[in-house]
């Protein structure tokens, strides 16, 4: 225990981060991982585990993420757990790192996994503390630096920063190009899909908003390989691959500017089977002329229950959203249509809705987890139920 005691201190020695919020806190801890200065929007993630998901989630893209649990970096890190190619988040906060990992998956610490990764990190913080201001005060913007600076000049950094709101983030984390995926589920794959064939001869087309590979995954059980194409796929080329379904993934930031998006989503609607994820969800209440707002704090984290009146149960699922849909707002020709589906026990935030006439189901949740329970899988098996009958 001593020599575990001395390897930790002397791996933090004089390694120091400041963390500096938009209403003029400045706190202090030690740094890991990268080195330099970030400035975004920090939040809070309530997980317990999952911390290599949320690190390479690209929702996560302009976010100081500050972690609730206290002890991170237990089990280190691996090449499975990726959700994408790499981390996005600005910033990663904690209580307490763990820099000797015991888990037999783990190939490298998490301190040399943001290294690797260019993500600034900082450990002895008080995110109880912080937890309860974001709480109180709602999402700030902040700057994260392992450099020698000024409060003065991290403040002006700070009231130079654009926040989310009206600005498309979605550019930074799409696809470039189209591709291929044929990754199915490697893990569990026996309990959730035994009695689960694939649909032959189907084919799925994913707008990559900033996807999640376990969305993927679990298309792939159902429908062998997808197709996975750039966020401002016109409708018509969509279309004309003559897609089975299209699903809508997840992503970063404010729908709102992404109008040509929108207008895409509005052409394929009613069309071919549609499943809309968190981003895309958003996207396609927008596209029906229904209006966003953005949370005072947004929901993030893997213990988020919601009701269904639909099914009659509420369902304990994994959160990634700092924008919400206003569902008061839908047109009055819109609202015959649509059936609401889901509604958070939290703050009563509207997270899902379906319809049959337009042929599309969508969640403001993740379905896939990744991390988080298994509640929600079967989301997955009812878009194949659709594009099935379609």
């Amino acid at each position: 225990m001593s020599k575990f005691i001395a390897r930790k201190s002397n791996f933090l020695k004089f390694m120091k981060a400041v963390l500096y919020l938009e209403d003029g806190t400045l706190l202090l801890g030690k740094s890991f991982g990268a080195k330099g200065t970030k400035v975004s929007e920090i939040i809070f993630n309530t997980a317990l585990t999952g911390y290599q998901e949320v690190l390479t989630d690209p929702s996560y893209k302009e976010q100081i993420v500050v972690m609730t649990y206290p002890h991170i970096g237990n089990y280190g890190t691996n090449f499975e757990d990726d959700e994408s190619y790499r981390a996005f988040v600005e910033g990663f906060v904690i209580r307490e790192l763990e820099v000797q990992p015991s888990n037999w998956r783990s190939k490298i610490t998490l301190h040399e996994f943001l290294e690797k990764q260019g993500v600034i990190g900082i450990e002895g913080v008080d995110t109880r503390f912080l937890t309860r201001k974001i709480r109180e005060s709602g999402s700030m913007k902040a700057v994260i630096t392992t450099e020698d600076v000024d409060s003065e000049t991290l403040k002006k950094i700070v009231e130079e920063y654009p926040g989310l709101q009206g600005r498309d983030l979605v550019k930074y984390v799409t696809c470039q190009e189209p591709y291929t995926w044929g990754e199915g589920l490697w893990y569990h794959k026996s309990v959730y899909y035994e009695r689960k064939k694939k649909i032959s001869g189907k084919k799925i087309v994913v707008m990559d908003f900033g996807v999640k590979r376990n969305i993927l995954r679990h298309l792939v059980e159902f429908f062998g390989e997808v197709t996975v194409v750039p966020a401002y796929t016109s409708a018509d080329e969509i279309l004309g691959m003559s897609p089975d379904g299209v699903v809508l993934s997840n992503g970063p930031g404010d729908p709102a500017p992404l109008t040509s998006v929108q207008q895409n989503i509005r052409k394929i609607l009613g069309k071919v089977p549609v499943l809309a994820i968190c981003l895309g969800h958003q996207l396609t209440a927008l596209s029906l002329g229904a209006k966003t707002y953005k949370l005072k704090f947004g929901h993030h984290g893997i213990n988020h229950p919601v009701k269904s009146p639909e099914r009659k149960n509420v369902e304990v699922t994994s959160h990634n959203h700092n924008f919400a849909v206003d569902h008061q707002t839908f047109p009055e020709d819109v609202k015959s249509k649509i059936k609401v589906t889901y509604v958070s026990l939290n703050d009563w935030t509207f997270e899902g809705f379906r319809s049959d006439e337009l042929k599309f189901i969508s969640v403001q949740f993740h379905p896939e987890a990744g991390p988080g329970p298994s509640d929600s899988y079967h989301i997955f098996d009812e878009f194949a139920e659709m594009v099935a009958k379609c």
